[in-house]
């Protein structure tokens, strides 16, 4: 793992946090986007070198939707930018994590994603991206 990629943040309006983190940060979200095969809508935004993802439920079985029904609006995860996302996946494994897809697939901002299971990484959803060439 290289680098924090992003932090993701589940929210129940993104226009209206749009709006919020605009104002926090002084500046618009640069991309906006919507991934359907995870229902979800996303912005986001740039402060310094650091990403932030917002994410909106599309659809009431979405993953972003049972967070938020759980556990309301918050951080939902953390990102981090790998260079070769197929080895992290089995790297990970072979130490004992569980991958939630052991096949990565198409994400938000032109990446390649995979998640690890919450319950080996002490409760927060990890994130691996990889930039799709």
């Amino acid at each position: 793992m290289r680098k924090i990629e992003h932090i993701g943040i589940a929210v129940k309006d993104l226009e209206e946090s749009n709006q919020l983190f605009e104002k926090l940060f002084g500046a618009p979200a640069y991309k906006q986007e919507e991934v359907a095969s995870e229902g979800v809508k996303t912005s986001f935004f740039m402060n310094g070198p650091n990403k932030i993802e917002l994410l909106e439920a599309t659809n009431p079985e979405s993953p972003i939707a049972k967070f938020l029904e759980k556990k309301g609006e918050g951080i939902h995860h953390i990102a981090f930018d790998v260079k070769d996302i197929v080895s992290e996946i089995k790297r990970l494994q072979d130490e004992g994590f569980i991958v939630l897809n052991e096949i990565p697939k198409k994400g938000a901002d032109n990446k390649l994603v995979a998640f690890l299971h919450p319950k080996t990484t002490n409760g927060v959803l990890i994130e691996l991206c990889q930039e799709i060439e």
